[in-house]
């Protein structure tokens, strides 16, 4: 279940409260206001120009389940290993997976005990998992690294 409107936090609130900064980077907050009003949106920012941010305090003000696309396994394990450290409850799933792992996951975001989820590329292809996908009340998809999805093949 999703939380009503009236009991989600800001993206000020998430930030200072979660994240311990007081204020965005230059262009952050457009982009949040953006993703929290629903649009889509393409950022670009330099490495360390606090793009993650730019998908993490939408999830968090949003409510629902973020899922959040990523080609790189160790950069979604320290993405999540940060935002639980915050008090989020996040998770990664990727094909190194075991099916236990797995089946843990799928227990929390049917219980809706997950808010953020990254997933990489290749699990998006197993068996029927878009059709899970689906089912959520996914409230933001988000694409991180996305110029590394694009170096893998022609397709």
């Amino acid at each position: 279940m999703t939380a009503s409107v009236s009991t989600l936090p800001s993206a000020q609130q998430v930030l200072e409260s979660v994240f311990g900064y007081q204020q965005f980077r230059m262009g952050q907050e457009d982009v949040i206001a953006h993703a929290v009003a629903g649009l889509d949106s393409l950022v670009i920012m330099p490495t360390g120009g606090g793009k993650s941010l730019c998908y993490q305090v939408p999830a968090l003000v949003r409510g629902g389940v973020t899922i959040v696309l990523s080609p790189l396994i160790s950069l979604m394990k320290d993405q999540v290993d940060a935002l639980r450290a915050s008090g989020v409850s996040a998770a990664y799933m990727n094909s190194t997976f075991a099916r236990q792992e797995s089946a843990q996951i799928f227990n929390d975001l049917n219980n809706n005990r997950l808010q953020v989820l990254y997933l990489s590329p290749e699990r998006l292809m197993v068996g029927d998992f878009l059709q899970y996908l689906q089912q959520l009340p996914i409230s933001l998809f988000a694409i991180d690294e996305a110029h590394c999805i694009s170096s893998w093949g022609h397709d």
